[in-house]
């Protein structure tokens, strides 16, 4: 059956009959962590631990018992919990919405993301990605027919834009481009001079942008802009958020669209088809998050005590190097003067006792590199001496 398969489905694998580690879910990790293997591949705050927040878990037990819990929400998403999000859109990210004309509640934010492409590319058609990136970013492209350029990000530039490298990479052809802001693996936020490089090349070049701000909630001082709260971008501008990342709620799988009203008229009317409902119960757990987030500043501050261990650590081991993680809970550590990048992920995982991710499996400029999670497990201090592992094992490899 595979080889009746479209080529860009059939090339991926999800490790089911291999050890491949993939960007960060695959059955294997579960087999890992049963052989004593800290898990540092998977970016889920805290996993496997459990972290759900008290009134989280209050809200979701008591929405299981509403009459309406069995059954379908409105395919666009519960009303109370998108006035919710309205409202915080406006006072984090400078975006004043409808909630019922420009927010679509979706089943996670990769559905999200992968149905915000969706509308926009025809086979043969050209996306920009600024690279390394997300997988699925490049998967979901090249699924629906449509060719990935990547836009090389440079460590000596900070990760950040330079706009000749995007103008180099423009051709008839260019129909979009597709972000992961803040950047993922690099843990970079894109700055305010970047984000006017993209814009100026999304509305000189009359482009689409989707934009994937899974990891916006965490900053640590760096200013964090929403490109479709800039000048002339919010009708040009598709924008996916989830709950997954700031707040720990992966498993709820509760994300939402922002859009223009002419654009979400289409999302709505396809959504009911391509989506389906989101769980009706987990909207409700979601919803006492976005009333209730002060929980997050635990979460913030223990990620960011563990990006400076992070920092302290990797950059003590001769011909390692990172830079300070500028948001979330990744690190991005260059590794290319010891070997590939495939090789030394193996040898953690022999040596250290800890699993990482290949930084190959984010496109071109990820080879040579890994991502590490530093979110992982409540304990900190199995995180610090995972990294102090990592450190001893990339020693010894150069013994």
């Amino acid at each position: 059956m595979r080889d009746k398969m479209i080529p860009a489905f059939a090339k991926a694998e999800g490790g089911l009959f291999s050890s491949v580690e993939k960007a960060d879910v695959g059955s294997s990790y579960q087999e890992m962590e049963k052989q004593g293997i800290t898990l540092m591949g998977w970016a889920d705050p805290f996993m496997p631990d459990f972290s759900m927040p008290e009134c989280v878990e209050k809200a979701l037990i008591d929405a299981v018992k509403r009459a309406e819990a069995p059954h379908y929400t409105a395919p666009i998403g519960n009303p109370m919990l998108k006035e919710l999000i309205a409202r915080k859109l406006e006072r984090q990210n400078g975006l004043k919405v409808d909630p019922q004309r420009n927010i679509l509640i979706t089943p996670g934010s990769d559905s999200g993301l992968y149905f915000s492409i969706l509308p926009f590319i025809y086979p043969g058609d050209e996306v920009l990605i600024p690279s390394p990136s997300y997988p699925n970013n490049y998967l979901n492209v090249e699924i629906m027919g449509g060719k990935v350029i990547p836009v090389l990000l440079k460590e000596e530039n900070g990760f950040q834009f330079v706009k000749k490298d995007f103008e180099d990479c423009i051709t008839k052809r260019t129909k979009a481009v597709v972000l992961t802001h803040p950047n993922n693996p690099t843990a970079t936020v894109f700055n305010r001079s970047s984000l006017e490089i993209l814009r100026e090349i999304v509305v000189e070049h009359d482009l689409v942008l989707i934009c994937d701000q899974a990891f916006e909630d965490f900053c640590y001082g760096n200013e964090m802009i929403t490109p479709a709260a800039m000048p002339d971008m919010f009708d040009r501008t598709v924008t996916v958020f989830s709950f997954s990342k700031g707040m720990g709620l992966s498993g709820l799988r509760v994300a939402y669209i922002v859009c223009s009203d002419i654009v979400m008229d289409t999302m709505f009317a396809n959504g009911v088809s391509v989506l389906g409902a989101t769980n009706t119960a987990c909207q409700y757990a979601v919803a006492a998050a976005l009333e209730n987030p002060s929980f997050m500043k635990e979460f913030e501050a223990a990620f960011d005590e563990r990006r400076h261990r992070a920092y302290e650590i990797i950059n003590s081991i001769p011909n390692v190097s990172m830079g300070l993680p500028e948001a979330g809970f990744l690190s991005w550590v260059n590794v290319s003067r010891l070997g590939s990048s495939s090789e030394l992920a193996a040898y953690l995982v022999k040596e250290a006792k800890v699993s990482v991710n290949d930084g190959i499996n984010y496109g071109p400029g990820g080879e040579g590199h890994l991502r590490i999670v530093l979110g992982v497990y409540k304990d900190t201090a199995r995180v610090v001496e995972a990294l102090e592992s990592i450190r001893r094992a990339l020693v010894k490899w150069q013994e």
